[in-house]
């Protein structure tokens, strides 16, 4: 093993020692008392099968028929969770056919970032996962199941998903995802009239027609932002089959990969001689492993927020440190949109998950000893898929990457550091994406201009007064202020600028998530405006550096920028409309973005 990674994970099972402890207590003593319907009353029973046919009533009125929960992020408005509409009917004759049963134990809110993107709505966005994992925990507290299946893809949901399934860690759990959309218009094509719509070239009909050409059918969006990040995350973590992450909806071989969820966490309950509950398998080799995956494909900045919250739920404790010193230890091995060409379907085709596990494992940059759905051993998941005579085999995975503008060797990376880098200074502490910022612009030090949204930036830039270098200032936009929206509106805009030579970076307490791109972004700055924080005391003309070989994030000025009063900024805007008026206990009790943000244990 890696000794910087054998470091970081043994510093964290040390930080860890005390909680991880308590947490494994309390599922050892959850275990103990159930499942058990044979514990229920008969009034509690009857309750809970009345819905059922007379042969499922039958067996689960004794203690021997194992009874898997789904819990479900379908709806038919987003792409990504459409498809799951069908695979409660699969489950469930997949169920049958191994002498069990599977009940719809609940739904989750899912909601899409790409649809509220500088709406009111976003700034529910980030509050949502912690509402998913608490609606997890409320379909799984009937107390009737013997293992669950999580269907989730995106943003949000499968965090959400995870966290909610460690509350009821004694439970074995299997990831079922739904796969990606086939690939449309060229991501190179995409950005590129993104662009020209900021310039002002081209209308609305010509975006919206690219757009639709993007986003164009069932399934995820296919660029590797956050959900492409998480279904890379569950493999990594070996909560998910191996290879499906990318396998397309409404196929033969996605069919057979949720039919095989349904045996391989059959295979693992307490009614057999396997019991892996999943409280069992997410460890803290498993949370490193996470973060390897992360920093190796190049993966969404949004994990630098829900890894940690993830970890937490599991008794287990890390921060942005871990995250960076990991970072300098891992090359990055894959480009995929936005910081390549490629999208995922084209990752999956040059070998894919199963090509870059075999390659960290290789060169000892895992864990291969870990707990995953499939038994002990990350090395179960070098293989693929694939469907053979009408039933599903497994194949060692591609022993060589078939395109190496997407998926290199170790031996051979894109960068010999992984995507994320840590900048600290008197501003705070924040992340940086540089997967996917050229070289020549990772330390950018201009004044600063100061905007209250990206409405006004936006403005700003419509009235030709962004001509000159400097470095957008977006305060008040953290999850204490208004629930800590992604900033992307800027993205197009701030990419004109730098393309027309100008030296442009955005410094902010707000999200970018998996989608940054070309353009140096310092996010998620901690301590928050709201909370007193350095970032909103900057004034316009301020100098600001965010330097990510040194590590720097700075600010001068005419005097100490840090020992001004903040600027005084009117968030009632933020409180009310699109459902935000019901938030206010979370905007109170959300913990700092280096803690994940959540109000499960909040500072």
């Amino acid at each position: 093993m890696d000794t910087t990674i054998v470091r970081v994970t043994q510093r964290i099972q040390e930080r860890s020692r005390k909680s991880r402890n308590d947490y494994l207590a309390r599922i050892r003593a959850a275990a103990s008392e159930g499942p058990s319907r044979d514990a229920l009353s008969c009034s509690n029973l009857a309750h809970g099968i009345a819905a059922c046919g007379q042969a499922e009533k039958d067996s689960l009125a004794g203690a021997v028929t194992p009874n898997i929960g789904i819990v479900s992020a379908y709806n038919d408005m987003l792409s990504a969770h459409q498809p799951f509409e069908r695979f409660p009917r699969l489950i469930k004759q997949a169920a049958a056919a191994e002498g069990a049963v599977a009940q719809f134990a609940g739904g989750v809110p899912a909601m899409c970032d790409g649809v509220t993107q500088g709406q009111d709505g976003m700034d529910l966005s980030l509050f949502s996962r912690d509402v998913i994992a608490m609606s997890t925990a409320i379909a799984l507290s009937h107390n009737m199941f013997d293992a669950a299946l999580c269907l989730g893809i995106c943003d949000k949901i499968v965090p959400g998903l995870l966290i909610g399934a460690l509350s009821f860690g004694h439970l074995p759990v299997a990831f079922v995802p739904a796969g990606p959309m086939t690939s449309g218009l060229p991501n190179k094509e995409k950005a590129r009239i993104r662009e020209e719509h900021a310039a002002g070239k081209i209308g609305r009909d010509e975006l919206l027609a690219a757009e639709s050409a993007s986003y164009h059918s069932p399934g995820t969006c296919t660029f590797y932002g956050t959900a492409n990040s998480n279904q890379m995350l569950m493999e990594f973590m070996g909560l998910q089959l191996p290879g499906g992450s990318f396998v397309n909806p409404g196929t033969e071989l996605r069919d057979h990969l949720t039919a095989e969820a349904v045996r391989t966490v059959l295979g693992i309950t307490d009614l057999g001689d396997n019991y892996t509950p999943i409280g069992h398998i997410v460890d803290e080799k498993v949370i490193v492993n996470g973060i390897i995956g992360l920093l190796a494909s190049g993966g969404s900045t949004n994990h630098t927020l829900h890894l940690v919250a993830i970890a937490a739920a599991a008794g287990i404790s890390i921060d942005w440190g871990d995250f960076d010193e990991l970072s300098q230890a891992v090359p990055l091995i894959a480009r995929v949109y936005p910081n390549g060409l490629a999208d995922v379907n084209h990752f999956h085709a040059a070998g894919g998950l199963g090509y870059m596990i075999a390659q960290l494992l290789d060169a000892g940059l895992l864990h291969e000893d870990v707990h995953t759905i499939l038994g002990s051993g990350l090395r179960r998941f070098c293989v693929e898929p694939v469907v053979d005579d009408g039933k599903l085999d497994w194949q060692s995975a591609q022993p060589e990457s078939l395109d190496k503008d997407i998926l290199r060797p170790v031996a051979e990376p894109f960068d010999d550091e992984g995507g994320l880098r840590v900048v600290d200074g008197n501003v705070g502490r924040a992340i940086v994406k540089v997967s996917a910022v050229s070289e020549e612009h990772y330390t950018v030090t201009a004044r600063a201009r100061v905007f209250d949204s990206q409405a006004a930036f936006t403005e700003a830039f419509n009235n030709g007064e962004l001509e000159m270098d400097f470095v957008a200032v977006l305060p008040y936009q953290g999850p204490s202020a208004n629930g800590m929206p992604e900033l992307h509106k800027l993205t197009p805009y701030l990419g004109v600028l730098q393309n027309r030579g100008f030296k442009v970076a955005l410094l902010t307490d707000g999200r970018m998530s998996g989608a940054s791109g070309k353009v140096l972004a310092a996010i998620q700055v901690t301590p928050e405006a709201a909370c007193g924080g350095t970032i909103g005391k900057i004034r316009d003309n301020d100098e600001i550096t965010i330097d990510v070989h040194d590590g720097v994030l700075s600010v001068s000025g005419d005097d100490d920028p840090a020992a001004r009063s903040a600027e005084a900024s009117d968030l009632s805007g933020n409180r009310a409309g699109m459902g935000r008026e019901l938030f206010s206990a979370f905007r109170q009790q959300v913990s700092s973005a280096e803690t994940g943000a959540t109000i499960f244990g909040g500072e």
